[in-house]
């Protein structure tokens, strides 16, 4: 199954912080790297409190053995590992890692829903996305490429200078 996971960082290290959620996500087995894309600059969503741009890339794996729990817990584990605290809805963030989707699975659970209810309205994850598959398809909602050609892509910007690596 096809595992697209978007990255968001805007305190500390960002781009250092996304190569190393980068690194570890792909570290134990059961997830396997097939791409990541370049970091993007974007503006913070969601009103207060003032904090700084995020930087944003998402990630593609492929997996025959961890269901969507076992990812999810993943990167709830690689979150916690580069500080993330949950103590402001919309706050700053040391790590963000959202799973947009794995495979063609539709889940209205309320602790994971697949895919992603909010993928198709942010630019941050779609922009990313399209720049490294362009064939992409968002279960139940369509292209990412037709997705993103719909939004304002105001307030975000590609980083050419910030290459993220796979891992290794």
């Amino acid at each position: 199954m096809k595992v697209v996971l978007a990255l968001g960082s805007n305190v500390g290290h960002r781009y250092e912080t996304l190569q190393g959620a980068v690194d570890a996500l792909f570290d134990a087995p059961g997830l396997e790297f097939v791409a990541v894309s370049p970091v993007y600059e974007t503006e913070p969503m969601g009103g207060p409190p003032d904090q700084r741009n995020y930087f944003n890339a998402v990630v593609i794996g492929q997996t025959m053995t961890l269901g969507p729990r076992a990812i999810l817990e993943r990167s709830l584990g690689v979150e916690t590992a580069f500080g993330r605290v949950r103590d402001e809805p919309w706050g700053p963030r040391t790590l963000d890692v959202d799973v947009i989707m794995v495979g063609e699975l539709m889940s209205d659970d309320p602790e994971l829903t697949l895919p992603h209810p909010l993928a198709h309205e942010r630019a941050f994850v779609l922009a990313p996305w399209a720049q490294i598959d362009r064939e992409a398809t968002l279960p139940g909602r369509g292209s990412v490429a037709a997705l993103l050609s719909g939004l304002d892509q105001k307030g975000i910007w590609l980083r050419t200078d910030l290459p993220l690596q796979p891992p290794g």
